[in-house]
C-alpha cells in the first residue's frame, strides 16, 4: 500500500489507500473468463494498473472497447519505443499496424517484460477486437492508422521545433483523445467533442509524461529517446543529454520550467472538455488522469530531481485523487490547488517566470469563475504536527487488522 514513512507524514492517506487497495482486488476478480478477454484485462492490469482501475467503472460495452483501444495503442507504442528494432523493420510495421489488428494470427516479438508478452500473444487482442461492434472497430482502426503513420514519420525525424513537438504529441496522444471521444460518441452517451479539445486532452498528458520521463528516455539503451524540442532546450544547453550533468543544474531547471510552462497551454481546453461530459463514469475516467497530470507538473516544476531520478506523486495522494474526483467541482478544486502549489515555486529570476505566472493566473481565474471552489476538499494539506500519537497508533492497529484479514494463513506462515 503506501510506504510507512509516507503514511507517518500523511496519516490521512490511509483511508483512500485502503479503498484503492480494495478496488484493485475487486477489479482483479472481475476479469472475464473467456481466454482472449481474460488475457486482455489481465494484461491491462500489468501494463497500467491505474488505468485499469478507472476503466473498470465504465459500462461493460464501453469498457471492453476502451480496453482493446488501449492495448492496441500500447502495442503500437511498444514497437515505436523498442530502440533495438531497426528503423527499416519498425517503420513498415507501424504503417501497417491498422491491418494487423484484424489478423488473428499476427504477432511481433519486441519490447520487454509484460510488453513482450503483449506482443507475443497479440492474437488475443485481435480476437477481442473482432468481437466489438463495427462502430468501435472503425474508430480504433482509424486512430491506429493515423498514429502508426505519425510514429513512422518521427522514427526518421527529430523533434526540432515546438510545432514538431505539438505534432509528435498529437500523433502519439492527441489522437488517443480523438479516439476516446469517438468511442464515447459511438456508445451514445456523449456528443462528439471538438477535435481541438480532444487533442489538448491527449497533449496535456503526453507532455507531462515527456517532462517527467526525461532521465529514463535519455538513458534508454541501446539508443536515447529524445522528445524535448530543440527549440526549447537549445536556449539552455548544447546537447539535450547535458541537462542531467550536475554542473548544468541551473540551466537544466530553467529548461524544465520552460517545458512545464509550454504544457500549461492546454489546461483551459482540458477544463472545457471535461465540463461538457454527461456520463459520470466517463467523466471520472477522463478527469482522474488530468488531475494526476497537473499534480505531477506541480511536483516537477523547478525540481532538479527530474534529472536525477524518478519524480512522481506519492501513492497516497494518487489514492486521494481517485477517491475524491466525482464532479467538476472536484476538478476545478484540484487544478486550483495544484496551480497554487506550482505558482508558489516560481522563481522571479527564472527566464520564463512572467509567462508561467500569466498561464497559472489564467487557470486560477477559470477555476475561481466556476463558482464551485468551496465545494471540495483541498489538496493543499495543512501542517500535520497536530496529529497526536493516538492517531498514529490507531493507524497501525487498523493496518495490522487489514493485513491479517488479507491473509488468513498469516499466523502459520
Amino acid at each position: 500500500m503506501g510506504s510507512l514513512g509516507a503514511l507517518m507524514k500523511h496519516p490521512d492517506d490511509f483511508y483512500p489507500l485502503l479503498k484503492l487497495k480494495m478496488a484493485a482486488r475487486n477489479a482483479e476478480k472481475q476479469i472475464p473468463s473467456e481466454p482472449h478477454w481474460g488475457f486482455c484485462f489481465s494484461m491491462l492490469h500489468k501494463v497500467s494498473r491505474s488505468f485499469a482501475l478507472v476503466i473498470q467503472q465504465l459500462d461493460t460495452e464501453l469498457r471492453n472497447a476502451v480496453c482493446i483501444f488501449y492495448l492496441v495503442l500500447r502495442a503500437l507504442d511498444t514497437v515505436e519505443d523498442d530502440t533495438s528494432v531497426a528503423a527499416d523493420v519498425k517503420v513498415p510495421i507501424l504503417i501497417d499496424f491498422y491491418h494487423h489488428i484484424y489478423d488473428r494470427d499476427w504477432h511481433f516479438s519486441c519490447g520487454t517484460k509484460e510488453y513482450k508478452v503483449l506482443m507475443d500473444q497479440f492474437h488475443h487482442v485481435s480476437a477481442a477486437f473482432l468481437e466489438l461492434e463495427k462502430g468501435y472497430q472503425e474508430a480504433i482502426e482509424d486512430i491506429t492508422l493515423r498514429m502508426g503513420a505519425g510514429m513512422a514519420k518521427y522514427i526518421c525525424k527529430e523533434v526540432e521545433t515546438v510545432d514538431d513537438y505539438d505534432e509528435y504529441c498529437h500523433y502519439v496522444a492527441g489522437l488517443v483523445g480523438l479516439g476516446l471521444s469517438k468511442l464515447f460518441h459511438a456508445y451514445g452517451s456523449e456528443d462528439l467533442a471538438p477535435e481541438s479539445l480532444s487533442n489538448s486532452m491527449g497533449l496535456f498528458l503526453q507532455k507531462t509524461n515527456i517532462i517527467r520521463d526525461y532521465l529514463e528516455d535519455i538513458n534508454e539503451i541501446p539508443q536515447s529517446r529524445m522528445f524535448w524540442p530543440r527549440q526549447i532546450w537549445s536556449k539552455y544547453i548544447k546537447k539535450l543529454e547535458d541537462l542531467k550533468d550536475e554542473e548544468n543544474s541551473v540551466k537544466a531547471v530553467q529548461c524544465l520550467n520552460d517545458m512545464v510552462t509550454n504544457a500549461l497551454l492546454h489546461v483551459d481546453d482540458c477544463l472545457k472538455y471535461m465540463s461538457a461530459l454527461c456520463d459520470p463514469a466517463i467523466f471520472r475516467f477522463c478527469a482522474i488522469p488530468q488531475i494526476m497530470a497537473i499534480g505531477t507538473l506541480a511536483l516537477c516544476y523547478n525540481n532538479i530531481k527530474v534529472f536525477r531520478g524518478v519524480v512522481k506523486m506519492r501513492r497516497g495522494l494518487t489514492a486521494k485523487v481517485i477517491d475524491r474526483t466525482k464532479s467538476m467541482a472536484d476538478v476545478y478544486g484540484a487544478f486550483y490547488d495544484f496551480s497554487c502549489i506550482l505558482k508558489a515555486k516560481v522563481d522571479k529570476n527564472d527566464p520564463n517566470a512572467q509567462k508561467t505566472m500569466s498561464r497559472l493566473d489564467s487557470i486560477l481565474k477559470t477555476c475561481r469563475d466556476s463558482g464551485v471552489l468551496n465545494k471540495r476538499k483541498s489538496y493543499i494539506i495543512e501542517n500535520q504536527s497536530d496529529y497526536t500519537s493516538f492517531v498514529v497508533v490507531l493507524l497501525f492497529i487498523i493496518l495490522a487488522i487489514f493485513l491479517v484479514n488479507l491473509n488468513p494463513n498469516w499466523p502459520n506462515n
